[in-house]
């Protein structure tokens, strides 16, 4: 069985799609935006803060599963600009630990609102 799980701790879904879907044992976790949930506006043009507020959006949608961050399986990350990579993937090595989760980062051309940086994350849920 399938259950949304949505939270106004982090932003609301800005198109036809739920914050996160629940299946079973995991969390499938729709794309952040590095947006505030309270305002609804880009945190920063900083990407480093836009990783931040990103992972801090997931955090929160995996609290309200009964989860935390700390159970990420896999994340995908999207940029556009590979040239940030390198402090991108030391801020975000700041929110993991070992067995790191497995991930991909891709550069695209653009993403919704003009945000530089987009998160999707599956997460393990106990107790399925």
């Amino acid at each position: 069985m399938f259950t949304p799980v949505s939270t106004s701790d982090a932003p609301a879904a800005i198109g036809p799609f739920s914050q996160a879907i629940r299946c079973g044992e995991l969390l499938f976790v729709s794309g952040q935006l590095p947006l505030d949930p309270a305002t609804g506006a880009i945190v920063s043009d900083d990407p480093v803060l836009q990783l931040r507020q990103c992972l801090a959006n997931i955090s929160a949608i995996a609290k309200a599963a009964g989860t935390e961050l700390s159970n990420t399986v896999k994340t995908t990350v999207l940029i556009t600009n590979m040239s940030k990579f390198g402090v991108l993937n030391e801020e975000y090595a700041g929110f993991f630990s070992a067995p790191f989760p497995a991930r991909a980062c891709y550069e695209v051309s653009a993403l919704p609102k003009s945000a530089k940086v987009e998160i999707e994350a599956v997460i393990y849920c106990h107790g399925g």
